[in-house]
């Protein structure tokens, strides 16, 4: 299914459809972060279990990794606004359920149900951004816009997290996504272009479908549960083998399809793949920050949830300003130069925090790096998705959009999972046994990692072609 752009006479419903889909990237990124500073409380209330607990972030995770192809390619054969919707009804039933949920099955399950809504939303959010405005200077402002939203989100979340739970209760987090998600889908009937066949009809790979979302799943699953569980239990190992044989059936479907889920030829663009390899270092980087920040305010620093969800005001308003900034940055040079210069600053940033983070530091310390660091993600969060969307035709957008859209959440899932295999700073070295001087040592490793990790997105930027975005013409037909 394709949408009919607005025509250059309603530029107003045109501003209307970027605020709604950036106010829908919001409710996405919020949902990453804000049950952290929660868990605690969700734990005491439901009587969760030390090994369980973790679910209820896990399982949104691994079934958001699981369906963003499957959500992609959904948005291009049944309608961007139709996917769009029923995404925002998975989330706002399952934030329902969650809310009201009595035991530890019922809350880990309501998530997985919310991590399938993201796996809808996210890339018919991004392929309506890349279908609605023109590749170049207008695209690129619209993305500006919905990426202030989704990066700044992620630390938003935390914040959400943390003045709701002390407020409220937990369930504050689930039923605050019912409203906002209520209000979305009010909106999207009246914002939103309708949808419209396409001249060609198209079929749907189911076999692809299947094969790529099981074997995606087990992958996120096993890169999630391996620090917990061990990297040699059985579980795992089992779950990265099948993982590998359903991924391998999915190539090879794949390169014999005559309407493939993911067409090969896909690959043959290189900002789209470029594009990809940094989505995936960044969530895998940047993207584990609030992660080990929130462990440092609350176990090192003494934080509690809503100090710690206030902690992240700064670092929100930073990456808000680092992704208009890219924009701007993005309409003058080369995305590759603009990535470059979003790295160096994001780098430069993450080891200030890694200099800060020592037992016995105050906020203060860490005001330089979090302002930096914020501003250099948001200038790499902006452009990073200009390249993942250039050269890649209408009726590609959704794919392309949840392909880029995968690597980033398994690079979050693979990045946390290193860093705190590499830092060891996992549950062990949460436990009352640990001083506070050695979990501080552990973070400050973990952030001087990220750092390393971010170098190598530094290198990698530079495969993007050099010239300006608006300029490029890598077709992916």
């Amino acid at each position: 299914m394709a949408i009919s752009s607005p025509d250059s006479g309603a530029p107003r419903l045109q501003h209307w459809s970027l605020a709604l889909l950036a106010f829908a990237q919001l409710i996405y990124s919020l949902d990453i972060n804000i049950v952290f500073v929660a868990l605690p409380e969700i734990g005491a209330g439901l009587g969760f279990s030390d090994q369980t607990l973790q679910w209820v972030v896990s399982a949104y995770t691994v079934c958001c990794g699981g369906f963003l192809l499957f959500g992609g390619r959904a948005a291009d054969l049944l309608g961007q606004r139709r996917v769009f919707i029923c995404a925002l009804w998975l989330y706002a039933f399952s934030s329902l359920a969650g809310g009201l949920a009595w035991s530890p099955v019922v809350i880990v399950i309501a998530r997985a149900v919310q991590g399938i809504g993201a796996a809808l939303l996210f890339p018919s959010t991004l392929s309506l951004i890349n279908r609605l405005f023109e590749e170049g200077p207008s695209r690129n402002r619209a993305l500006a816009v919905w990426g202030g939203a989704g990066a700044s989100g992620l630390t938003l979340g935390s914040l959400a997290g943390g003045i709701l739970t002390s407020v409220y209760g937990w369930p504050s987090v689930f039923f605050v996504n019912v409203v906002l998600a209520a209000v979305a889908i009010f909106a999207a009937f009246y914002v939103l272009p309708k949808d419209s066949l396409q001249n060609k009809r198209r079929s749907f790979d189911l076999p692809g479908a299947l094969t790529v979302t099981v074997g995606a799943t087990l992958l996120v699953y096993a890169l999630v549960q391996g620090p917990e569980d061990g990297w040699l239990s059985g579980y795992i190992l089992a779950s990265l083998i099948l993982a590998a044989v359903f991924l391998l059936m999915f190539a090879v479907i794949e390169s014999r399809s005559h309407d493939p889920l993911m067409p090969v030829r896909l690959f043959r663009n290189r900002s789209l793949v470029t594009g990809m390899v940094i989505t995936f270092i960044y969530m895998g980087t940047f993207g584990a920050l609030p992660y080990f920040l929130t462990v440092l305010f609350q176990a090192v620093m003494g934080y509690s949830a809503l100090q710690t969800g206030l902690a992240f005001i700064i670092p929100s308003l930073a990456i808000f300003a680092g992704t208009q900034f890219g924009a701007r940055l993005s309409n003058r040079l080369p995305v590759r130069t603009t990535l470059l210069i979003g790295f160096l600053t994001g780098i430069a940033g993450t080891v200030a925090l890694a200099l800060a983070a020592c037992s016995g530091t105050s906020y203060a310390n860490f005001m330089p790096g979090l302002v930096i660091s914020g501003a250099g993600q948001g200038i790499i969060w902006t452009a990073m998705w200009i390249a993942a969307g250039s050269g890649v035709t209408d009726s590609e957008q959704g794919i392309a959009s949840g392909m880029a859209s995968t690597t980033l959440n398994v690079g979050n899932a693979i990045g946390i999972a290193l860093l705190i295999a590499l830092s060891g700073s996992g549950a062990e070295s949460l436990s009352l046994e640990a001083s506070g001087g050695d979990l501080a040592n552990a973070l400050q490793l973990a952030f001087y990692l990220a750092a390393a990790g971010q170098i190598t997105g530094l290198l990698i930027s530079r495969l993007l072609p050099h010239k300006a975005i608006t300029d490029l013409s890598v077709a992916s037909t």
